[in-house]
């Protein structure tokens, strides 16, 4: 297990240090500004989908252990969320968040990436122990708002990218397909078949 979290720091460090080396190769195109905070995005949603992967992986492999590195990925999504956002202010706006604020306000793709920010948020400040004894079965509740962001953030995606790209197209695939996965889940776990009818015989 430490090996693999490892692993996986080093994966989540990865597109930083391969979006640099692009960036001074001028792999970013006319227009560096924009591609910065949508690779910054796309990453964002990349980890999104890994995070939510890890239970269905957890159980298709019977590797519950699995489940302990779900907080780890949860935390360099919100990491990469954090980094998409500050590009956006810092290259888009110069630094000026009052600007950025009424642009939140104004266009509707950025109160989607607003909100979907801000449930990151309250996860990320959630996600120890301690809160979740303290929150008890609330704390399951408030985390069930990451498939709330798995809606937000590639509707946030379609709508900034004004071309006709298919790739935000497969991220909301890709995401659709993991919720209804959850979903089936709990319909399954709230409507168990019913137990094979015992075979005639002597008691």
């Amino acid at each position: 297990m430490t090996l693999l979290k490892a692993a996986l720091h080093l994966l989540c460090l990865a597109p930083l240090g391969w979006g640099w080396l692009h960036l001074l190769q001028g792999g970013f195109g006319a227009d560096p500004v924009k591609e910065i905070i949508h690779f910054a995005g796309r990453t964002t949603l990349q980890l999104l989908i890994l995070t939510l992967l890890i239970s269905p992986l957890a159980r298709w492999l019977h590797k519950p252990e699995l489940i302990r590195v779900r907080r780890l990925l949860g935390l360099w999504c919100f990491a990469w969320a954090c980094g998409h956002a500050t590009s956006f202010l810092v290259l888009e706006l110069a630094g000026d968040g009052w600007l950025l604020l009424s642009e939140i306000v104004r266009r509707f793709n950025l109160s989607l990436g607003a909100l979907a920010w801000l449930i990151l948020l309250a996860l990320a400040l959630t996600s120890n122990r301690w809160s979740q004894r303290q929150l008890g079965r609330r704390w399951q509740r408030l985390h069930w708002g990451v498939y709330a962001v798995a809606i937000l953030g590639p509707w946030h995606y379609l709508l900034s990218v004004k071309s006709l790209s298919p790739e935000p197209w497969i991220y909301a695939g890709l995401l659709a397909g993991l919720l209804v996965w959850r979903l089936w889940r709990r319909w399954r776990r709230l409507n168990p078949a019913p137990a094979a009818a015992r075979p005639a015989g002597r008691r």
